[in-house]
């Protein structure tokens, strides 16, 4: 990290910044003046610490020196970020008046009266066929809630990256300054001319439902919702594998599944469409049932796929015997004597981050197979396995439209990414580095789309 400091121009201060930052167990690598006057100097610090909270005791010890303000501190994340993580690149050199005169006017207006005669011309004439837009409002930012657009923009940033970098989209990011359904359902509907999909991220439910299917009835664009869509493909993938590790079958198989969100009503559709026959899904109150006077339509729908041995109770109560849970709803709310409980060779996926429903060490005692949401445990659920390779073959297909079969094609792709040679319990998912895993997808998405045509 890099501590920027204001401090006396004389003396001894600038040896007991090194001797502070010793003292509290960091390293110093480098010192740079970065301004100076007659009586004081800017300097920037920069040290190493093992982790955060460490970095975070060694700026306490440099704010305790006398004389010394703090002005800045920046670790490797944040410069990272300095100035935003994606840029606009023009793809011609504009070296004089010809190349000007073509890039822009006159000639461009050629190019405008050519798509005015024959709008599908814009997919063939300008970016519209390899741009998506990433589109948030900022209500449901990874775990850290609603925290509003403009706190939402790195992510969104961060997605493009990973588009341009795994499939080689143009991803824009959209930050609305609405959580309005209405609205956000008319805004992106007024810019969808100049996107050939639309990538809706981190919006709350229910609302989220109701956008993406309102704005499926009104594009003739790809919509897809990258927290239902994408988490479900890359957990039907794994699940695929997993009970390929442990001999067994979907449609045989016990499934408990904890959140009925976003998420969770994505991986229950998909898990229906795949084969499964016996889910039971629980929230905040419980299990999932006919019964419960509490439902809303979303919940309703929940109830009438699901639970076919009419289970009520609780999460844990429903764990018994169970083959397989899928954890997509907050952390540490089950533990080792849960999962013990379940039938043998049991697969368990605590996918809550940054903390998991349950310790993944302490599944792991017990679960034939464990699969979390974290980089620092093996078999990590992660999106960017799905949404790069789903849109590149949208766009390729010049889709129109995202269904289940679209879905679970991206699902058997990710999973083939994994040979029989290879396929253990520790590995039954590919990395998102995977040197063909994207082009997997990117392929079985264009064929899902194009044999619907």
């Amino acid at each position: 990290m890099t501590v920027r400091l204001e401090l006396p121009a004389g003396g001894s201060a600038i040896s007991q910044l090194t001797t502070a930052v010793e003292q509290a167990g960091g390293v110093v690598t480098a010192l740079d003046v970065s301004a100076s006057g007659t009586d004081r100097l800017q300097i920037d610090v920069t040290l190493a610490a093992s982790d955060t909270a460490h970095a975070e005791r060694v700026v306490d010890e440099l704010r305790g020196l006398e004389g010394v303000v703090v002005q800045k501190v920046s670790d490797r994340t944040f410069l990272m970020h300095l100035g935003g993580t994606i840029e606009m690149a023009s793809k011609h050199p504009i070296r004089n008046r010809d190349d000007l005169s073509l890039i822009y006017t006159p000639g461009v207006a050629r190019v405008c009266q050519a798509i005015a005669e024959n709008p599908e011309d814009a997919r063939r004439l300008t970016i519209k066929r390899n741009s998506v837009a990433v589109v948030t409002d900022g209500s449901a930012v990874l775990g850290l809630g609603n925290i509003g657009p403009a706190a939402a923009l790195p992510v969104m940033e961060g997605k493009a990256a990973l588009f341009k970098r795994f499939a080689g989209i143009d991803a824009w990011p959209l930050c609305l300054d609405t959580q309005d359904t209405d609205a956000i359902v008319e805004i992106v509907r007024a810019i969808s001319p100049g996107f050939a999909g639309i990538n809706l991220e981190d919006i709350s439910a229910p609302r989220c439902f109701e956008i993406e299917a309102r704005l499926r009835e009104l594009l003739d664009i790809p919509v897809f919702h990258d927290d239902q869509h994408g988490t479900a493909i890359v957990v039907l993938a794994a699940l695929r594998n997993a009970l390929r590790v442990v001999e067994k079958e979907l449609a045989e198989v016990r499934v408990v599944m904890s959140g009925a969100g976003a998420a969770g009503t994505a991986i229950l559709r998909g898990m229906l469409a795949a084969g499964a026959t016996d889910v039971v899904v629980a929230d905040i109150k419980g299990v999932v049932h006919s019964g419960r006077e509490d439902l809303d339509d979303s919940l309703r729908w929940v109830a009438s796929v699901t639970n076919p041995r009419e289970l009520t109770g609780t999460l844990k109560e429903a764990m018994v015997d169970a083959d397989v849970f899928i954890g997509v709803s907050a952390p540490n709310i089950i533990g080792g004597e849960d999962v013990e409980a379940m039938a043998d060779d049991s697969i368990v996926f605590a996918l809550a981050n940054p903390v998991p429903e349950i310790d993944p060490g302490i599944a792991r005692r017990h679960a034939a197979v464990v699969a979390t949401g974290r980089s620092d445990y093996p078999n990590q659920i992660n999106n960017v396995l799905a949404f790069p390779g789903v849109f590149r073959g949208l766009l390729d297909a010049s889709a129109t439209q995202v269904d289940t079969e679209l879905l679970l094609a991206a699902a058997k792709a990710i999973s083939s990414a994994v040979t029989a040679d290879e396929l253990n319990a520790n590995y039954i998912i590919p990395s998102v580095f995977h040197a063909d895993v994207h082009a997997y997808v990117a392929a079985a998405v264009r064929a899902a789309a194009e044999a619907v045509r």
